[in-house]
């Protein structure tokens, strides 16, 4: 089973990624602690999936185990409902020793996680995600956290889990929108990275939209190793680095928050902005118009939606304003310069920022 390591002194983890390892999960969760106790935080469409496998591993270790559900989607991650998460454990006594098992997709992921981060000053977690999105990205570097009603991912931690399980087998059971949403994430790293990645994914097309198992191995494993590598260097954003990790993100999280998180999935819109920051960057004369159509071929390939909302651009240009990014007032943008590689550019003027909005 490939394993990737995250190395961060007292905090390092491994994420252990394999096929038809969903039981496995339960050695993380470290049963043979006194009075061992687990909470499972899941939505209601992956608990009738994989809660009852995961409970019964974890009972036969000895645990003591609950599963608490939210409704599926991006409204729960909302800080009513980290709210109503931190009374359940009341309830159910959760205490210094308790383990929060997030099990699900980047919703739960994030959720869990920042329920685990500030509740009783901070219990450990382990992430078992299910979406590829997950899988390639959300699960690992410890960004916790909830959005407000206008701004992205505002409310939050950085709290790494004790460890990662992918078990690439629960990718067959994800429907098709939720799977191509995850496969964003997956060329991002390419574009941000690694061209030999990216070159990889446009020779294994048909098997990557086919599911491979052997190919979604390699994928997640490379995604995996590709964050680590930066979170490493960067764990806490304090250098820059990490933000490399955010390209097409700025647009996404303005396209998220202007159609009220509902009428798209987070890697739709993460497709989207890659194709604004792409047009963005050839207009700056960063990219010739070569690699924007490179980038487009890639994500059509996979069936990615490139459309960018009905929404009034000057309202996603004032919702880019409360992005992480903005410094001192000015927008920020992670942009390439060629395939493999992107830089943090600052000072970008609006009216460049509009016309990146409209395709050629």
């Amino acid at each position: 089973m490939p394993t990737v390591h995250v190395n961060l002194g007292p905090r390092s983890y491994d994420i252990e990624i394999g096929s038809g390892t969903l039981r496995d999960a339960a050695k993380l969760c470290d049963a043979e602690q006194d009075d061992a106790h687990t909470i499972i935080i899941t939505d209601s469409n992956v608990a009738e999936l994989y809660s009852e496998p995961l409970i019964e591993a974890l009972e036969g270790l000895g645990c003591e185990v609950a599963a608490l559900e939210v409704e599926p989607g991006e409204p729960s991650k909302a800080p009513d409902v980290a709210a109503e998460l931190w009374e359940e454990l009341l309830d159910h006594g959760a205490d210094r020793k308790t383990v929060v098992v997030a099990l699900g997709g980047g919703v739960v992921g994030d959720l869990a996680g920042f329920v685990a981060a500030t509740f009783g000053r901070g219990l450990r977690f382990v992430q078992i995600p299910t979406t590829l999105l997950a899988q390639v990205d959300s699960s690992v570097g410890g960004k916790v956290g909830v959005n407000l009603p206008g701004a992205k991912n505002m409310v939050g931690a950085f709290w790494q889990p004790t460890g990662v399980l992918i078990d690439v087998d629960v990718l067959q059971s994800l429907p098709e929108r939720e799977y191509r949403a995850g496969l964003a994430e997956v060329v991002k790293y390419g574009v941000i990275q690694d061209a030999d990645f990216f070159a990889y994914l446009e020779t294994n097309v048909e098997k990557v939209n086919a599911r491979d198992s052997a190919v979604l191995t390699r994928i997640v494993e490379r995604c995996c190793r590709l964050k680590a590598d930066v979170v490493e260097k960067d764990e806490r954003e304090e250098t820059g680095l990490r933000s490399i990790l955010n390209y097409g993100h700025t647009y996404c999280h303005a396209f998220e928050a202007a159609t009220g998180y509902e009428k798209l999935l987070h890697g739709e819109g993460v497709a989207i902005g890659m194709m604004c920051a792409a047009r963005l960057a050839e207009r700056l004369g960063r990219v010739d118009a070569a690699f924007v159509e490179r980038q487009r071929k890639l994500l059509n390939a996979l069936a990615l939606t490139m459309e960018v909302p009905d929404v009034d651009h000057d309202e996603l240009i004032e919702l880019m304003y409360r992005d992480k990014k903005v410094e001192r007032g000015k927008l920020r943008f992670v942009l390439p310069t060629r395939m493999g590689h992107v830089e943090l550019v600052r000072d970008v003027a609006n009216e460049d920022v509009l016309a990146s909005m409209v395709p050629d």
